[in-house]
């Protein structure tokens, strides 16, 4: 098998969708835009165009702001922040996937509680979930089209409902791809266009519904709502205002982390697959089937949640490159102990998932599915909520 090039610096390998390799090997263009974020954004300016924007909208409307929120760490620092540094008044709006942890729960009443703010908790019809992600699985290998498209659709069609205008995500895109980079955007908006790209991996709610709509079974297209962008002329007619707080102010995961830790007593958890030791802020600990999607994008790509994680501590200088290496050559590559809930889910085989994910391998990795180990389960596997027998 050919071996994978990696950046040098941050070891993101060639296969990370949207990474350039300099010509020498060096460095990559994430490593370039991590540099410029330091070095070259006036911050104090930015924190005064966000000044600006609260203030433009404070007071207006039934609610200052809409704040898009699961729970974790970046959303619950958004709000935290928000109604800290501002004494905002926000109508937080949460779309529920439908795969929360009991833990990522207790946090999300935890820090509600203690910041005190109206919610909305929307959770999709379990039934169209299950067809939805076999769909996405199907067709893209990516079974949580309706994970990203009712995050990102959901908010703004409560925003118009409200008449709120002012939409503020938490980390900017910048920060994971080169999608949207700190050099192209003084500040990155959550449009129409990003989503097209970026966040329903081509597929409309128009196209999903004709795709799983049958005469034998047929699908009320009212269900398809939730997933589906609003018009932009009633976003426009609002003249609504969709960017992310990580656009004004730098974002740092691990700081920001240790503040919800200490002021909401937000809690960390254990990540399937990925060593406490390099999650101590507790990225993607919400959902039951984030070790799944990570191994899916092994399989096809040959990195996953551990690479990420330590990318961003080589980036910031607390990791070396040899440490690095380590993790990941220990820790990656495993499949999950849950991957036969999923499994259950879709109705499908081992066999089945695997020729699937045969189909979307990007060279010149090639996956070995033979030769994989079974890692450790999660400590509260057994609470998941199981189905058998499943059909499609």
């Amino acid at each position: 098998m050919e071996e994978l090039r990696k950046c040098k610096k941050c070891l993101l390998p060639e296969t990370y969708e949207t990474l350039s390799l300099n010509d020498d090997n060096n460095g990559c263009n994430m490593c370039s835009t991590s540099s410029f974020k330091k070095e070259s954004i006036d911050w104090n300016k930015r924190k005064l165009m966000l000044d600006e924007v609260i203030e433009k909208h404070r007071g207006k409307y039934e609610y200052d702001c809409i704040v898009p929120f699961s729970g974790g760490k970046d959303s619950s620092y958004t709000l935290y922040y928000l109604m800290k540094e501002y004494k905002i008044k926000p109508l937080v709006v949460r779309f529920n996937h439908g795969f929360m942890r009991s833990n990522h729960e207790k946090n999300s009443k935890r820090v509600l509680k203690k910041l005190g703010a109206d919610f909305i908790d929307f959770t999709s019809n379990w039934k169209i979930v299950k067809k939805l992600m076999f769909e996405s699985f199907e067709r893209k290998t990516d079974f949580c089209w309706h994970c990203h498209t009712g995050i990102y659709s959901f908010p703004l069609q409560i925003a118009i409902k409200f008449n709120v205008p002012l939409i503020l995500w938490g980390e900017p895109l910048a920060e994971m791809s080169a999608y949207y980079t700190y050099e192209d955007n003084e500040i990155e908006w959550e449009d129409e266009e990003k989503f097209n790209m970026v966040r329903n991996l081509g597929i409309t709610a128009d196209d999903m519904w004709g795709m799983i709509n049958s005469e034998e079974d047929p699908i009320d297209k009212r269900d398809l709502i939730p997933y589906t962008y609003p018009k932009l002329e009633d976003l426009q007619k609002m003249n609504y205002h969709s960017v992310c707080l990580g656009s004004y102010i730098p974002w740092d995961y691990k700081k920001n982390t240790e503040i919800i830790m200490n002021e909401l007593g937000w809690e960390s958890d254990e990540l399937e697959g990925v060593p406490s030791e390099i999650n101590q802020e507790g990225a993607k600990i919400e959902c039951w089937m984030q070790a799944t999607r990570d191994y899916i994008k092994y399989l096809k790509r040959g990195y996953s949640r551990v690479t990420q994680l330590t990318n961003f501590e080589l980036r910031n200088g607390k990791m070396s490159v040899e440490e690095a290496q380590r993790w990941i050559d220990n820790f990656e590559g495993k499949k999950p102990a849950s991957l036969e809930i999923f499994l259950e889910y879709m109705g499908m085989t081992e066999d089945e998932f695997n020729s699937k994910i045969s189909d979307f391998v990007v060279p010149p990795f090639k996956p070995n599915f033979d030769n994989l180990k079974t890692g450790k389960p999660a400590h509260d596997m057994d609470e998941w909520y199981r189905e058998n027998n499943i059909k499609k």
